[in-house]
């Protein structure tokens, strides 16, 4: 399971007005906002952007200053791969170390949607006993139980990250992730596709 939330994309205006100035092109801009306060690329800067995108990374250095700010849920097994992701990425996550055992377990803070219904009694089994110790420690405060939770939790625990990120590492993420057997990845890929100019300037062809 990945959810996503409160998505923004920012600085659209600047990075392309920063595209126009190797050649001095400024006078040649005609994108502007709507009537619903988005940034809309005219003819000649979409036409500039996707000249630069299909250019290479060295030409479209441009797209490292359109700026992505998402909530992200998601297992920690797919974190585990995003994580590889580190070069012009940040995120904020919520705290497991913290903030564990502040509320009951439930079935629906882990990623089953996939388990069949063998394996998701063994899961309710295991979340019936973190919750059991998760009461215990609030009784106790004895860190052997907390250990216990922490290390007994599985990895389909969900966990939500604020996530900023550029369209340059959406080309990578996207393209190397979007065949991948991992469901989250094509509902992440999915999201990268709904995102401004996406098929323009992150979904095509590389050609540099």
């Amino acid at each position: 399971m990945l959810t996503v939330a409160n998505c923004e994309v920012m600085n659209l205006k600047n990075a392309i007005r920063g595209a126009r100035n190797p050649m001095n092109s400024w006078a040649r801009s005609d994108s502007g906002y709507n009537e619903q306060g988005e940034y809309v690329l005219g003819e000649n800067d979409l036409s500039l952007a996707v000249r630069l995108r299909q250019a290479g990374s060295d030409h479209r250095k441009f797209l490292r200053q359109v700026f992505v700010s998402v909530d992200i849920t998601a297992p920690m097994y797919w974190w585990k791969e995003y994580d590889t992701y580190k070069v012009g990425t940040v995120a904020n996550s919520t705290s497991t170390m913290h903030k564990i055992t502040s509320a009951p377990f439930e079935l629906s803070h882990f990623s089953c949607d996939r388990m069949d219904q063998e394996t998701l009694a063994v899961m309710e089994y295991v979340i019936g006993k973190l919750e059991e110790l998760r009461l215990r420690y609030l009784e106790t405060k004895d860190k052997q139980l907390w250990y216990d939770i922490i290390q007994l939790l599985p990895s389909s625990y969900n966990q939500m990250r604020t996530c900023t990120m550029n369209y340059e590492n959406l080309i990578g993420i996207y393209h190397a992730r979007k065949n991948h057997k991992l469901d989250e990845w094509h509902v992440f890929c999915d999201f990268v596709r709904s995102l401004p100019y996406s098929q323009e300037l992150i979904i095509c062809e590389e050609q540099g």
